[in-house]
C-alpha cells in the first residue's frame, strides 16, 4: 500500500503553487493523477487526494478475482512508489466531507482542510438497495469494494445458499463469488433477461441455460418483495414478487448503481434530474474550477457512464484542460466483453438493432450455449452485434463498428467449418481502428510503438500505449498485432510454452524425442531458460511436458504409468487418482466401453458395482456408463472388482483417447455399408492410452447417414460402399466445427494407417490444450499441408510415424491394473495423509430419482474449505 506523502497541517496550504485537489481515488481518480503525471502538471502543482477507501487505488473490474487467489495488493493499481515519485499528497480513509467553494476549499473527515485551485470528483457511485422489507437485517450485503468481500467471505462460512439481487454485470460475479464459496445460489432478476442491457432476448436466453447448467438458479421478471429474518435478524429468506419463496442465508444486492453526487449538492452544484453532476464537453460542472469525472458524472451527452473507458477518457479530458491543451469528452462506446461465470459476454455498438431499417445476422447454437448477432445496416454497415458463449470475434468486430466488412456478414457469425473462410484476424484492421477501447488505442498506435518506439514485446507496447491494461478484452488482439509486426520487421518474437521454457511444445517435443530425455528436471536444466533453471517449474510446462513424455515413453524409455517416479508430480489435478474430480470432493469411475459394445454379464458387473458402493449411474454421450459418486479411498476397491470384470481404464481422466462411438453398421441396420461396430471397437483399443495435447474424441458410423455423427470428432470415419472415408479436426462443445475430409474410399489397413500417422504429426506439432480443431485451422497450410504430410510423406516422416504409433500400441499398460498390482502405488488413495483409514467425512448425499446426488447442504456448509485472506484455509 502506498504510503501517504506528508500532509499539510489542518488549515494551511501551500500558496506558492496551484493546488488541484482530486476527491476519490479509484481506479478513474489514479488514471487522472497518472494523466497529470504524463502532461508534467505535478511538477508544477501541488496535488492532494482525499480516499475513502482503506487502500489506495485497485482494480474494481477484476474484483471478483479476490475468490480466485488475487491478495488485495495483487489488485492494487497504484506503484508503491509512484505518489512520492510525482509528489502527490493521498490521504486513504479520509474522505472528503464539505466543499466551501467561496473559499475554494475542502473538508476531510478528520478535518484536514485544503485549499483548491481546481477540484476535481471522481467520488464514483453506490450500489442502488432495492427499499424493500429487511434488507438491513444481518447477511445482506452490496458488491462493491475489496471490504464487501471480506465481509461476504467472512459471513458465508457458515452459510449454506445465498442470493443475488440482480442479474447484470456485476450481479453474475456476484453469483459466482457465491457458487465458488459452496453456496447454493440464487439470482433474483426483475428485467425478463439476463443483462438486459448489454444483449438481446436470444442472447440472455443463450446465457441463462449456461448459467443454469452451472448449477445456479435463475429467476427472472420478478422481484424481491421481502427479506425474512429470525430472532437474532440473521436472514432466512427472501419472498418474491410472484408469491414464491426462497431459503437463504445471505443476500448480496446488486441492482445497480447510483451517481455518488450528494458533496456537489450540498455545495450547490447542478445535478441532473436522475443524479449526476452536470459537466460540459471539459468535464467541468457548473463552477468552472470544478470538474466532475467517472461514475458520479452527468456527461455532455446526458448520460452517466458507468465502464470504466469512458472514466478513463472523462480523465484524459480533464488532465488536457488543467494542462492548457485541446479536448473534450463528448460520449463513448458503451461496448463490453466480459467472462461472467466462466462465459464470454460480449456487446458493442447497436447491440439491440435500433437503427431504423437494420437487419439482424444470427447464428444460434443451444446445444452448445452460443449466440452471436450482427447487426447490419441497409447499405451493409456493421452497427453492432451481441456474443454469447464465444466471443473470440469481438476483438476483430468492434473496430470493424461503422464500416462495411471486407467480407459477407454471415461468415463473420458461422463457426468454422461450417461454410465460413478462415477468420479475419486483427492484422486484417485499418489503422484508424481502436483496438483498446479502455484507452482509446488504435491499431495504428500499436503498430507505432512496435516500428517507431523500438517494443519488442506486449508488455512493453502495453506499457507505451495503455493497450491492453483496462479490462484486458483486447490483448489477444494486442499480442497478435504485436508479433505480426515484429516479424513483419524481421524481429524475433518469444513464442516460448511459458516463462519455464523459450521453446514452444512442439519444440520440445523434438528435444525430448531427439535426446531421448525422460524426466523433466532433467529437460528443464538443460533447456529451460537460465532463471527457471534448478527450480520447480510451474503449472503451465509440467503437465504438458509430462504428456509428452508419456506419450513417447517407450520411444525414449520412460515408464509409460503416468504415476510413476517424477511423473506423478507433474500430472493434473485428475490425473493424480486416476478420477475425475467432481464437486462435492468425490470422483467418478468411467469404464472403457470399446464402441459402445458391452455384453449383458459386463453390464449386470457395473449394474452390482453402482449398487453395492451406492453410485450414482449415467449413460454418456460417448456410449459408457458414467458412475459417480466414490470416494477416493474407494477408487482400487471398486476397480478391482471392475478389472476382474475385465474393465479397463475409459481415461476419462486425462488428455488421451476417450471414445469411439459407433452405430450398429450393417450387421444389423438395413442402411449400414460396412461392420461400424467393429471398426468402432479395433480403433479404440489401438489408441486406448494414447497421450495427446488434448483430449481425443473419434466415431464409426456404417453409413452416409452418419448416426455416429463421425463429423463431429478429432477424427471420424464414414463408411461408404468401396471402404471408409477419412475426416479430421472436428468437435463440438462450445466451439463446433465439423471435421473435414482427409482421404476418402481406404481399406482397412490404410485407413488406420493414416490415423496413426495424423495423430502423431497431432502430437507432435500442436500446442498446449489445442485441440486437433484448433491445430488444423493454426497449422500453417492448413488440412492441405497435413495431408500432404500425412497421405502423401511429404516431409519423410511417415515410417517415424508409424513406428512410434507401433510403439505405443505394443508397451500399452492398463493404468487401473497396474495400480492395483503395486501395493505401494495403491498408497496415494486415501481422503487423509495422516488418517489413512478415515473416509472424508465431507463427501455425503442425498436421494433423488431413485438414485443420489451431492448433498447441496454439506456443499455450503460449514465444514468445507474457504480461502481467507491469507490464502490459507479454515472450516
Amino acid at each position: 500500500m502506498a504510503a501517504p506523502a506528508t500532509p499539510a497541517t489542518p488549515g494551511t496550504h501551500d500558496t506558492a503553487r496551484p493546488a488541484i485537489v482530486l476527491v476519490g481515488h479509484g481506479m478513474v481518480g489514479q488514471r487522472f493523477l497518472e494523466e497529470l503525471a504524463e502532461r508534467g502538471v505535478t511538477e508544477r502543482a501541488r496535488v492532494v487526494v482525499l480516499c475513502e477507501e482503506p487502500r489506495p487505488a485497485y482494480d474494481r473490474v477484476q474484483l471478483t478475482s479476490y475468490f480466485a487467489g488475487r491478495t488485495p495488493d495483487e489488485l492494487s493499481l497504484t506503484a508503491p512508489d509512484f505518489m512520492a515519485r510525482h509528489g502527490i499528497e493521498l490521504h486513504i480513509g479520509d474522505p472528503a466531507e464539505t466543499i466551501d467553494r467561496e473559499s475554494r476549499t475542502v473538508t476531510a473527515r478528520s478535518g484536514l482542510t485544503v485549499r483548491y485551485d481546481t477540484l476535481v470528483l471522481a467520488t464514483g457511485s453506490y450500489p442502488f438497495v432495492p427499499p424493500v422489507p429487511g434488507k438491513d437485517s444481518a447477511g445482506c450485503f452490496v458488491y462493491r469494494t475489496i471490504e464487501d468481500l471480506l465481509a461476504i467471505e467472512d459471513y458465508a462460512r457458515t452459510a449454506g445458499s445465498g442470493v443475488v439481487v440482480g442479474g447484470g454485470l456485476l450481479g453474475l460475479e456476484a453469483a459466482g463469488a457465491l457458487k465458488g464459496l459452496g453456496l447454493r445460489t440464487h439470482i433474483v432478476e426483475f428485467n425478463p433477461r439476463l443483462m438486459a442491457l448489454q444483449v438481446d432476448e436470444g442472447g440472455g436466453s443463450a446465457l441463462r441455460r449456461t448459467v443454469e447448467e452451472m448449477g445456479l438458479e435463475v429467476h427472472t421478471g420478478v422481484g424481491g418483495k421481502e427479506i425474512t429474518a429470525d430472532e437474532s435478524g440473521a436472514v432466512t429468506g427472501m419472498e418474491l414478487s410472484d408469491g414464491s419463496r426462497i431459503a437463504t442465508d445471505l443476500v448480496i444486492f446488486s441492482a445497480g448503481v447510483r451517481p455518488r453526487d450528494q458533496l456537489a449538492r450540498d455545495c450547490g452544484l447542478a445535478v441532473g434530474e436522475r443524479g449526476g453532476i452536470v459537466v460540459d464537453e471539459q468535464c467541468r460542472t457548473s463552477d468552472p474550477a470544478v470538474h466532475a469525472i467517472g461514475e458520479c458524472a452527468l456527461a455532455a451527452d446526458g448520460r452517466v457512464y458507468g465502464l470504466v473507458a469512458p472514466g478513463y477518457d472523462m480523465a484524459r479530458t480533464t488532465a488536457d484542460a488543467i494542462a492548457g491543451k485541446d479536448g473534450g469528452f463528448t460520449g463513448a462506446d458503451l461496448s463490453t466483453k466480459l467472462k461472467l461465470l466462466g462465459v464470454d459476454v460480449a456487446s458493442f455498438g447497436d447491440a439491440h438493432g435500433t437503427t431504423e431499417g437494420c437487419l439482424d445476422v444470427v447464428y444460434a447454437d443451444s446445444r452448445s450455449g452460443v449466440y452471436k448477432k450482427l447487426v447490419i445496416g441497409a447499405d451493409g454497415t456493421l452497427l453492432g452485434g451481441v456474443l454469447v458463449g464465444d466471443a473470440e470475434s469481438y476483438g476483430m468486430l468492434r473496430p470493424l463498428t461503422g464500416s462495411v466488412p471486407p467480407v459477407a456478414p454471415e461468415q463473420l457469425v458461422l463457426p468454422a467449418g461450417a461454410g465460413a473462410p478462415a477468420a479475419l484476424g486483427p492484422s486484417a484492421l485499418p489503422d484508424d481502428a481502436v483496438v483498446c477501447n479502455c484507452h482509446n488505442v488504435t491499431k495504428g498506435a500499436i503498430r507505432s510503438a512496435v516500428t517507431e518506439h523500438e517494443c519488442t514485446t506486449v508488455p512493453q507496447v502495453k506499457k507505451c500505449t495503455k493497450a491492453g491494461t483496462g479490462c484486458g478484452s483486447c490483448v489477444k488482439a494486442l499480442t497478435t498485432l504485436v508479433n505480426d509486426e515484429l516479424a513483419a520487421g524481421g524481429v524475433a518474437v518469444d513464442t516460448g510454452l511459458c516463462g519455464c521454457f523459450p521453446h514452444t511444445r512442439a519444440e520440445l517435443y523434438e528435444i525430448v524425442r531427439t535426446l531421448r530425455l525422460n524426466s523433466y528436471a532433467e529437460l528443464l536444466d538443460s533447456h529451460g531458460r537460465p532463471e527457471a533453471r534448478s527450480g520447480d517449474g510451474c503449472e503451465i510446462c509440467k503437465p504438458a511436458v509430462g504428456s509428452i513424455i508419456a506419450s513417447l515413453a517407450p520411444a525414449v524409455g520412460a515408464d509409460g504409468y503416468v504415476l510413476h517416479g517424477e511423473q506423478a508430480a507433474l500430472q493434473d489435478t485428475n490425473d493424480h487418482f486416476l478420477a475425475n474430480l467432481q464437486r462435492n470432493g468425490s470422483y467418478s469411475i468411467v469404464p472403457r466401453i470399446p464402441g459402445g459394445e458391452i455384453t449383458p454379464e459386463k453390464l449386470i458387473v457395473i449394474g452390482e458395482v453402482a449398487r453395492d458402493f451406492g453410485l450414482y449411474t449415467k449413460i454418456t454421450g460417448g456410449q459408457r456408463i458414467d458412475l459417480f459418486g466414490a470416494r477416493v479411498d474407494q477408487l482400487p476397491v471398486i476397480w478391482a472388482r471392475l478389472v476382474d470384470a475385465g474393465f479397463e481404464s475409459g481415461h476419462a481422466y486425462g488428455k488421451a483417447l476417450r471414445t469411439v462411438k459407433s452405430c450398429v453398421g450393417q450387421t444389423w441396420c438395413r442402411y449400414g455399408v460396412q461392420d461400424s461396430v467393429r471398426m468402432a471397437i479395433d480403433l479404440e483399443l489401438r489408441y486406448r492410452g494414447l497421450r495427446s495435447p488434448h483430449k481425443l474424441k473419434s466415431a464409426v458410423s456404417g453409413c452416409a447417414r452418419e448416426c455416429a455423427e463421425a463429423r463431429g470428432k478429432d477424427f471420424g470415419v464414414i463408411a461408404t460402399s468401396n471402404g471408409w472415408n477419412l475426416y479430421v479436426g472436428g468437435n463440438g462443445g462450445a466451439d463446433p466445427r465439423h471435421a473435414d475430409l482427409l482421404a476418402q474410399d481406404l481399406s482397412d489397413a490404410e485407413l488406420i494407417r493414416l490415423i496413426d500417422r495424423f495423430l502423431m504429426f497431432y502430437i507432435r506439432t500442436a500446442d498446449r490444450l489445442e485441440r486437433t480443431s484448433a491445430w488444423l485451422e493454426r497449422i500453417e497450410g492448413g488440412l492441405d499441408h497435413v495431408r500432404d504430410v500425412v497421405v502423401h510423406d511429404s516431409l519423410g516422416l511417415c515410417d517415424e510415424l508409424e513406428a512410434l504409433m507401433a510403439a505405443h500400441v505394443a508397451h500399452y499398460r492398463d493404468e487401473w491394473a497396474e495400480t492395483l498390482a503395486d501395493p505401494e502405488r495403491l498408497g496415494r488413495f486415501v481422503s487423509f495423509v495422516n488418517a489413512p483409514g478415515t473416509p472424508d467425512p465431507s463427501v455425503r448425499f442425498v436421494p433423488e430419482r431413485d438414485q443420489m446426488k451431492p448433498d447441496p447442504a454439506l456443499l455450503a456448509g460449514p465444514t468445507l474449505p474457504v480461502r481467507t485472506l491469507e490464502g490459507t484455509s479454515a472450516r
